[in-house]
């Protein structure tokens, strides 16, 4: 029988923390510059490219730009998927840092409607397709990266680095846009200070490449490549894992990606245009949120490692649901304390979820097809959670004059969700402590 590269003796314990901070750092500055255009879409983008358009109808436009990147996202998760089976993770998460530094600061250079019309949304979502790519390689590549270093025992937790930087970048993007539009009238901001953020990716992205070129490659993919069992067509031979594993674990993790970004990114415009919150205010407490989403991540992989994430992921999809519930009408009471505690209510249950839902994606696939497979289902489900989550949420607002119609699509995708997961934990007895199939489990998807 064939060595299985998983139990490759890992790499010095040194190696191993670089690696973590690397991918950390990395998803950092990719979701640095993400949620930099969502908050932008939420606040800005309605005046600077759609200026002809009701500030609703504008604030819808700018929210169907934001999910362009996220249609755009399987598509670098097949590209890079793809040669990350192939040639490595390493060079594939270079490439993929590169083209949203790239993609965000040419964002901060595009001239605005009153400029150069129709021109600007078009330059505005083809950046945006830019930056969708290089997210859609980074999502699951880090992942698997810093997973694929962990010593035994920790796969949960080192998996978890990458998931970090999601919130870190949202803190990031925040206190970089909150600074620059205090130290600027609010009429010099919304001119031209808000292309201060986009172009300092620049900078952060140079800072991210030194750090990332400086790691060594996966030892699952090193193991790969001595055995010569890379795969010509790694998704392909993916999809044999069968349409019920794949499905339900889409299913599992659609709704994290959907409140996320519904609490993250369209409570901005709500808050601001139908119940009077003040921009700052609502930005600040968002950020708070984030903070807590980010110190609480290791805290829980530490339990999935402990304790095994089966009953843990399942409970916190339980609480994300019953938290949507509250979420809104707490928000709508337009009372400040209230409001805060809706929004760190979310940070606190969210990534109970989150943390280990890229762990659980790559829990589905053998290592040789590892990287196409889990971007397959990471980057599907953030298009249809994700990636509409804002829109849909705008539209059902704008169908019914509440926010009703937007709680009721949470509870209701949350539901599909929870559904999801406790079929899919009962489907095979995979282990719920790593991303080691048992062999049972193995013959069963293979």
């Amino acid at each position: 029988m064939n060595e299985n590269p998983e139990h490759r003796p890992g790499p010095a314990a040194a190696a191993r923390s670089r690696v973590a901070m690397a991918t950390l750092a990395g998803t950092t500055l990719e979701w640095y510059d993400f949620f930099l255009y969502g908050t932008a879409a939420a606040l800005i983008f309605n005046k600077q490219f759609f200026p002809s358009l009701s500030p609703s109808v504008g604030t819808l436009a700018a929210f169907s730009t934001f999910a362009v990147g996220f249609i755009a996202r399987p598509l670098g998760g097949l590209v890079f998927g793809h040669f990350g089976d192939r040639i490595g993770r390493k060079a594939t998460l270079v490439v993929s840092l590169v083209m949203m530094g790239v993609g965000s600061t040419l964002i901060g250079l595009i001239p605005n409607y009153d400029s150069i019309g129709f021109w600007a949304p078009v330059l505005l979502v083809a950046m945006r397709i830019v930056q969708g790519i290089g997210l859609g390689g980074e999502g699951a590549g880090a992942t698997l990266m810093s997973m694929e270093h962990a010593p035994e025992g920790k796969k949960n937790l080192y998996a978890g680095f990458p998931q970090m930087g999601t919130p870190a970048g949202l803190v990031l993007a925040n206190a970089i846009f909150l600074t620059t539009n205090a130290v600027l009238s609010d009429a010099a901001f919304e001119s031209w200070g808000w292309r201060i953020p986009f172009l300092l990716s620049f900078v952060l992205v140079a800072i991210g490449l030194v750090i990332r070129l400086r790691v060594t490659e996966s030892p699952s993919f090193a193991g790969i490549l001595e055995k010569g069992d890379v795969v010509r067509f790694p998704l392909k031979e993916s999809l044999k894992v069968g349409f019920p594993r794949l499905s339900l674990t889409l299913l599992a993790v659609v709704a994290n990606s959907a409140v996320a970004y519904a609490f993250m990114v369209f409570t901005l415009s709500y808050g601001t245009q139908h119940l009077g919150y003040d921009k700052q205010f609502l930005v600040l407490s968002v950020t708070a949120a984030a903070v807590l989403w980010f110190a609480t991540i290791p805290v829980w992989t530490t339990v999935a490692d402990r304790y095994g994430r089966r009953t843990m992921f399942i409970a916190g999809s339980a609480a994300i649901l019953l938290w949507c519930i509250a979420f809104f009408p707490l928000l709508n009471t337009e009372n400040s304390a209230l409001a805060v505690i809706a929004f760190l209510g979310m940070g606190l249950i969210i990534p109970v979820t989150h943390c280990v839902q890229g762990s659980i994606i790559a829990d589905t696939f053998p290592a040789r097809v590892r990287y196409s497979g889990s971007s397959l289902i990471l980057q599907t489900a953030a298009i249809l959670g994700g990636g509409l989550a804002p829109m849909i949420s705008t539209a059902l607002l704008n169908a019914t004059g509440s926010s009703v119609g937007v709680t009721w699509y949470l509870v209701v995708i949350c539901s599909i969700s929870l559904a999801g997961a406790i079929a899919l934990f009962r489907l095979v007895p995979s282990s719920s402590r790593g991303p080691e199939l048992s062999a049972a489990a193995e013959r069963v998807r293979v």
